[in-house]
This record gives structure tokens, C-alpha cells and sequence, in this order.
């Protein structure tokens, strides 16, 4: 039963739209299995840009089935938004799009209180969609899921028990506007037809379609160190990206899993607040920020950027179980004299190898660095891994040794033919 797991090792926006959409060509099945419309996955095919929000990044490939799993939280109105937007582009997608009965909805009052909070001293620096308080219903067990939507009786009560408690939120915390429970349930309910020829039991046509020997991509969103569980808490996504997540996001279990490929940056960037060690504030940071084009995808944010930090990627890849992973964008790095890899912090006088989880620690760490030779020469149009100059090939020798890791994938560009398989 093979399924690889595509996870992001660092903090988000490694490029794994990109990974995916190129191991797509030989896999049958890329499901979705956490996160929401906060994660943007860019697919570049030919000169053109196509960013993913929801749906797998699969989905160009027009023979690959892409699953929306039970571990995802489903906005309607960006759902719709892509739907429409593949189908505009001439992709077909139908019977090619699977959504899971299971996937708890974003609704209204998700986004008036994710942006609420965010507005007050306590931010987290989230995209304000709606994701955390999402996740927050459905621990608390008053979410409301897809398959809430076939029943109008038990739709409307649950709704109305939410929309009364988070009135009363809405109104005496942060003095917004409260919502209208029936115009909700009319926007739902036309969402509900729209949607009716995708929703299934994903679990099962999984298991089904593993029996038959199909091959399966499991796609995260975000990034290991984002993890609510193993991240920099509380400056976290409000799922777990980890591998671990694959297989109660998509209701897989941990024997059908066959490999984890993590997607790094030859860099590191973050996006929103929260530690970072080898962040740079000087000239270097911009240049890696403008030369990479490090805006996010989805809100247009300026990433944070730093050298490469190889005591996280260690922990990364401890945690997801990662064997090989894909470097992208080492050709952001043609033009710099010389580069530096993290090879452990200092923190009160001592020096860690190992990643402290903690924020506060990760917050006073000083990263200890070794510098390497830039090679100073474009290698966007370079698609073997001989070819690349020795001075990158010493640089990416590095990175591997001291991850502990494999390099199995070199991105030095955005197009699918801008990649280096390396053998």
C-alpha cells in the first residue's frame, strides 16, 4: 500500500506546490490531509502562475484524482472560488475532485473572530481566515462539518447554538456586528448544491483505491515546525502539518505509509510572528527576501529570511520521519559571495546540537554558523546535478551531512523543467 507523505520541514512556503505537482506525474492519488485556505501551494506550468489554496496540487495532472481529506477545514467561498477558477483554465475536474463528508466548514463567525483576536496585543500573525477558531469548534465538538449540510433540521440547530454563543463573544470581547442565522443558512445550503457531486467518504475510497494497489501522495500544508504539537508554541498553525497528521487527516493507517519526502528551502524564511534564529535584518535578508520573491502566496506578506538552519531541519526531520528531501530555490543563492548553514545554537554559555522547542529558548539563541563559497553563477537553466558548479555541489554535500538527510530533488527555478533529480 504505498503512500509517500510530502511534508514541509521548515516554517511553510518551502515550495511544495511545486514538489507535488512534479511527483504527481506518477501517482494516482494526491489527498489533502490538514490545514485550510490559510496555505497557499504555487504551481508555475509554462509562464503561468496558478496558486492552490484547498484543492491538491495535483489537480493539473488530468489523471490524478485529488482528495480534500477529513483533516482539512473547507471554506466555502475560496472552495468555490477554485473550483471556478480551474474550470475557467479548462481543467476538468469532475470526478477528479473528492471532498470529504467528514471536513469541518468554515463559517462566518470563524473569520470575525480569528481577525478580532488578531487585532488585539495577543497576535499570533495569522492569515485571519478563519482556521483557528475552525479547529477550536471542532475540538470543542460544535463544529460543523459537510455532512452536517444534508441534514437542514440539524444544520439550522447547530447553527443557531454557535451563532448565540458567538454573538455574545462578538459583542461584549470585541464590539462587532452580529450575524443573521437565516442568511447563513441560505449561503450554506447554495453551497451544499454546489458541492454535492464531490462530497463522498474519502476514508474509504482511500483504503479502496490502496487495495487496488493505486499510488497515493499525501500533501501537507504549512510546515513541521508550524505543528501545534512539535512547533514554536504558541507561534503555531492550529494543525499538525507532521507526517503524523497524514494519516488521521485522511483516516490512513501509519503501515500504509511508505516514505516522507521533506520540502526545504535552500534558506529559510517564516511568515507571521514568532521565533526564527537565523533571521537576517540587514541587507542580506532583503536580497534573499527580493530575490526570492518572498511575499506570501496567499496574503501577499512579506516573508522573514535567513540562512539555512540545519539544528531545525535535524529536528524536522526526527519528528516526520523524513528520509530524503527536495531543496528549493537554490538558485536564489547564485549571487552571493558567501553563504552560511546553522550547524547548532549557543544558549546561556552552552552549545545545542538539538532544537528546544520552546519559544522562549529558541528566542535568546545565538545560532553558531560555517560559511561556505558562493559560486557565483546562475544555475536556473542547469538539469543535472554534475552540471551544477562544485562550489554548489560542496553546498548541497553540506546541507545532507549535516541534516542527516538525502537530496533527491534540486529546484533552481519556479517551472516544472527548472528541477534537478539527483541519483
Amino acid at each position: 500500500m504505498p503512500v509517500q507523505i510530502v511534508v514541509g520541514a521548515q516554517w511553510g512556503d518551502e515550495g511544495k506546490g511545486k514538489i507535488v505537482d512534479l511527483l504527481s506525474e506518477h501517482i494516482d492519488i494526491v489527498a489533502r490531509y490538514q490545514g485550510g485556505a490559510n496555505a497557499g501551494h504555487t504551481v508555475i506550468i509554462g509562464n503561468t502562475q496558478h496558486v492552490l489554496h484547498l484543492i491538491p496540487s495535483g489537480i493539473f495532472h488530468p489523471t490524478v484524482t485529488c482528495v480534500i481529506g477529513n483533516g482539512v477545514v473547507v471554506d466555502p467561498i475560496a472552495l468555490m472560488d477554485e473550483i471556478g477558477q480551474l474550470q475557467k483554465l479548462g481543467v476538468d475536474i469532475s470526478g477528479r475532485l473528492l471532498i470529504s463528508h467528514n471536513a469541518h466548514l468554515i463559517m462566518p463567525y470563524h473569520k470575525l473572530l480569528d481577525s478580532a483576536r488578531e487585532a488585539t496585543a495577543e497576535r499570533i500573525g495569522t492569515t485571519g481566515r478563519g482556521i483557528g477558531p475552525a479547529y477550536n469548534d471542532k475540538f470543542l465538538r460544535v463544529g460543523i462539518r459537510i455532512v452536517d449540510l444534508l441534514d437542514r433540521d440539524v444544520f439550522v440547530k447547530k447553527l443557531k447554538q454557535n451563532i448565540q454563543e458567538k454573538n455574545q463573544i462578538l459583542r461584549k470581547i470585541y464590539e462587532k456586528t452580529e450575524l443573521d442565522v437565516d442568511k447563513i443558512v441560505c449561503e450554506y445550503e447554495e453551497f451544499d448544491k454546489k458541492i454535492d457531486e464531490y462530497v463522498t467518504d474519502t476514508a474509504l475510497y482511500l483504503h479502496q483505491a490502496l487495495a487496488k494497489g493505486k499510488r497515493v501522495l499525501a500533501e501537507g500544508a504549512q510546515g513541521a515546525l508550524l505543528d501545534v504539537d512539535h512547533g514554536t508554541y504558541p507561534y503555531v498553525t492550529s494543525s499538525n502539518p507532521t507526517s503524523g497528521g497524514a494519516c488521521t487527516g485522511l483516516g490512513i493507517p501509519p503501515t500504509a505509509i511508505t516514505s516522507v519526502l521533506g520540502v526545504v528551502k535552500a534558506y529559510s524564511t517564516r511568515v507571521g510572528n514568532g521565533p526564527f534564529p537565523t533571521e537576517l535584518h540587514d541587507d542580506t535578508g532583503k536580497t534573499l527576501r527580493e530575490i526570492g520573491g518572498e511575499y506570501g502566496a496567499t496574503t501577499g506578506r512579506p516573508r522573514r529570511c535567513g540562512w539555512f538552519d540545519a539544528v531545525s531541519l535535524r529536528y524536522s526531520a526526527m519528528i516526520n520521519g523524513i528520509g530524503n528531501v527536495a531543496v528549493t530555490k537554490l538558485d536564489v543563492l547564485d549571487v552571493f559571495e558567501e553563504i552560511k548553514i546553522c550547524t547548532s545554537y549557543q544558549f546561556s554559555g552552552k552549545t545545542l546540537k538539538a532544537f528546544p522547542s520552546d519559544f522562549r529558548s529558541l528566542q535568546a539563541i545565538v545560532p553558531i554558523y560555517e560559511t561556505f563559497e558562493g559560486w557565483k553563477t546562475s544555475t536556473s537553466n542547469i538539469t543535472s546535478y554534475d552540471a551544477l558548479p562544485a562550489k554548489a555541489q560542496a553546498y548541497i554535500a553540506a546541507l545532507g551531512k549535516l541534516t542527516g538527510t538525502s537530496v533527491s530533488i534540486i529546484s533552481v527555478g519556479a517551472r516544472r523543467d527548472q528541477t534537478i533529480v539527483v541519483h
